[in-house]
């Protein structure tokens, strides 16, 4: 890699970071309940909004890139998402968290879109694929680090500044802001699109081919499994264990760690193995982790089963989304608008988990996502290599 090359990734990898600043959504979710003294329901409703805006803005990015370029695209992402971490300084009410989740996952949506092809133009050929797959681990950092901040500053072990547990917000955000300052004075040659963008309409008629209606079916499990492990997993150890929050916020962490390390492995794996033999062993230890979260009552039966599910999970994406890619060649763009529209299994799951949860106790919400295992168990048979 030249020299040029390792300057211009740097900011692109911290963009990569600043992606990462979604999963904060499943720990504040956890403290606001605690707060504002919400019920389950109210609660995952945070991080359901940050996961709908992906069914709107999607599609519309790759329209914005073919008309601003993708790397004004990121930095618009950015700076959404800098104006979702500046809002909580000013206060935690109901209606300042609900607008900070919302802009937090408009920017993200935008990011998502915009940041893998703008890699692209920056590294090309074999080292395009290690590279994004070190960008997901950069992104994770900032995923499995935020329950620690958060919970640094609600025991006050960090300065605080009298933000508490909110304190994660300003330091993300000077994150943000080093990220927008460096990609916006780094020179990146893009590539000049041609063709119009994908429209929704586009978009949705993919929809009666059988292989792409499956694999957008699977994004949202798979996504909607992520996000509600990320959310619900401390309260499990809470429920069972009668953990306090501080406590319990580990277990995102933990999450996330697996999930890393499951991404790193995974690219290894699948150059070894078939793809679809790797996909069933990731869907067999999901499995196993939803057994050991229904019923576990020990912190090593419901740590063991929280890694499972975040290595199990790490790699489905990307097996999914590229069988769906390879099934309709000739129409990649729009495909990938599609699945990306499929993050918003984030806003089914985690509503459906609160109302469960509220019912019967965290049992109905580990049973929620068993369903959506279910689910990925029928995909198997439609994984080729």
């Amino acid at each position: 890699m030249s020299k040029n090359i390792r300057l211009t990734i740097i900011p692109v990898m911290l963009c990569f970071f600043a992606m990462g600043f979604v999963d904060l959504v499943g720990i504040a979710s956890n403290y606001v309940k605690e707060d504002l003294a919400l019920n389950d329901s109210t609660a995952n409703i945070f991080p359901s909004l940050v996961f709908f805006w992906f069914l709107i803005f999607s599609v519309p990015t790759g329209m914005l890139m073919n008309k601003i370029g993708r790397k004004n695209t990121v930095l618009l992402s950015l700076i959404v998402t800098l104006a979702s971490l500046l809002l909580p300084l000013f206060g935690e009410t109901f209606t300042i968290m609900l607008i900070s989740f919302s802009l937090l996952g408009i920017g993200n949506a935008l990011m998502q879109t915009s940041l893998n092809p703008l890699v692209s133009e920056v590294i090309g050929g074999s080292n395009l694929a290690s590279t994004l797959t070190f960008g997901q681990f950069v992104k994770a950092i900032a995923s499995f680090m935020a329950p620690y901040i958060a919970m640094w500053g609600a025991m006050a072990t960090i300065p605080s500044f009298g933000l508490g547990w909110r304190v994660l917000f300003p330091i993300y955000m000077f994150i943000g802001v080093l990220a927008s300052l460096l990609l916006s004075i780094t020179p990146i040659k893009e590539e000049k699109i041609n063709g119009k963008a994908s429209t929704f309409s586009e978009c949705l008629k993919l929809l009666g081919k059988p292989i792409v209606l499956l694999s957008f079916l699977g994004i949202i499990c798979h996504v909607g499994i992520d996000v509600g492990t990320n959310t619900t997993a401390p309260k499990i150890l809470m429920e069972r264990l009668g953990m306090t929050l501080n406590d319990a916020a580990f277990a995102t962490s933990l999450y996330f760690i697996f999930r890393t390390i499951g991404c790193l492995t995974g690219s290894y794996f699948l150059r070894v193995i078939k793809s679809k033999t790797f996909f069933l062993i990731s869907i067999a230890m999901m499995a196993l982790s939803m057994i050991g979260m229904f019923i576990g009552d020990s912190k090593i039966e419901l740590y063991v089963a929280i890694a499972l599910v975040g290595y199990g999970n790490s790699n489905v994406f990307s097996i999914i989304f590229s069988q769906a890619l390879l099934s309709v060649p000739n129409k990649k763009n729009e495909v990938s608008g599609l699945m990306i529209m499929g993050l918003f299994g984030g806003t089914i799951f985690p509503l459906l988990m609160g109302f469960a949860s509220d019912a019967i106790g965290q049992v109905g919400a580990v049973a929620i996502m068993a369903i959506g295992v279910i689910y990925l168990f029928t995909y198997i048979k439609n994984v080729k290599q």
